[in-house]
């Protein structure tokens, strides 16, 4: 069962919840069943900095062939960090009839500790409850409590995890943030070697008036081909890197992640990690389609690399 909110219902998901179909979308809120929980004291200041030790925090306590996302916050003195495999989530919740176009935002029961003083039922033999200030799932029949509270809108948290769907993008939202961010450092690269040439035209422009007016004979046509044809050649070259820029950005899809790009005046390298060996075929046919070369494939990853 759900409870109506503000904007959106909020579901409250466990191993044996009863199978709904909401018609608008809903927020869950994941029992422990579904992630893992690690409360530590750090030095840090902010969240994205506690996020980025999150993964070498649980080496060990995850399971292996998940695909683990981090959610990080603070909890008085405490950094809690949750452990959770989305695609595994998704999939429990649609097959209780919760489609991935239907899901708003996760939340975890472990942000809603202070609203557990008693037990929230799940079934006829589970029940949430708290120890040492974690929230847990344990059987009924070991609770000395014969008192329980209702699971409700109050229990909804100020922050949670957005949940982006939709046949619109082939990406998870973090290959889009990853791809966003590396051609975001391609435009600052861009715009940088745009100043650096402009720099040179104002540069060459001023030395070429001074031969001008010290030597007449360059104006004749010939002088002014030669010009032409050396800033030409220039162009054509950052063409082509923008060219290869956008080909080997357009070769990422769900399962293949870029983890290094370099290019300079000669020649470009790149390097994709693929999570899912289904994909190799189909990257490999892509990389062909794109007119460039495979170098290298290493296990889980494959090198393409070429001339300017």
């Amino acid at each position: 069962m759900y409870f109506m909110g503000n904007n959106k219902s909020l579901v409250l998901a466990h191993y044996h919840m009863e199978e709904i179909s909401p018609e608008d979308m809903v927020d869950i809120m994941l029992t422990p069943q579904f992630y893992t929980i690690k409360k530590e004291t750090l030095p840090f200041r902010f969240t994205y900095q506690a996020k980025k030790v999150a993964p070498s925090l649980f080496d060990g306590l995850l399971k292996e062939n998940g695909e683990y996302d981090y959610f990080v916050y603070k909890e008085e003195d405490l950094w809690v960090f949750i452990a959770y495999d989305t695609k595994e989530i998704m999939d429990f919740l649609a097959s209780k009839g919760i489609t991935s176009e239907k899901i708003g935002k996760l939340f975890f029961t472990q942000q809603a500790v202070e609203y557990l003083s008693l037990p929230v039922p799940l079934d006829e033999k589970k029940a949430l409850s708290v120890i040492d200030q974690v929230v847990v799932v344990v059987p009924l029949q070991v609770l000395s409590e014969t008192r329980f509270v209702t699971f409700g809108e109050r229990f909804r948290p100020q922050r949670g995890v957005l949940i982006e769907t939709g046949d619109a993008s082939s990406l998870t939202h973090k290959q889009t943030a990853a791809l966003a961010t590396i051609l975001f450092l391609f435009g600052i690269i861009w715009l940088i070697e745009g100043q650096r040439y402009g720099g040179k035209d104002i540069h060459l422009q001023t030395k070429l008036d001074t031969l001008r007016r010290k030597y007449p004979a360059l104006q004749n046509a010939y002088a002014r081909e030669s010009i032409i044809t050396r800033y030409r050649t220039i162009d054509k070259q950052e063409r082509k890197k923008r060219q290869i820029v956008s080909k080997v950005t357009g070769l990422t899809f769900r399962g293949v992640i870029l983890t290094h790009f370099e290019i300079n005046s000669k020649t470009f390298k790149a390097t994709f990690k693929v999570k899912d060996k289904k994909v190799i075929k189909k990257l490999e046919t892509r990389i062909s389609r794109a007119g460039f070369i495979k170098r290298k494939s290493t296990g889980s990853k494959i090198s393409i690399g070429g001339n300017i």
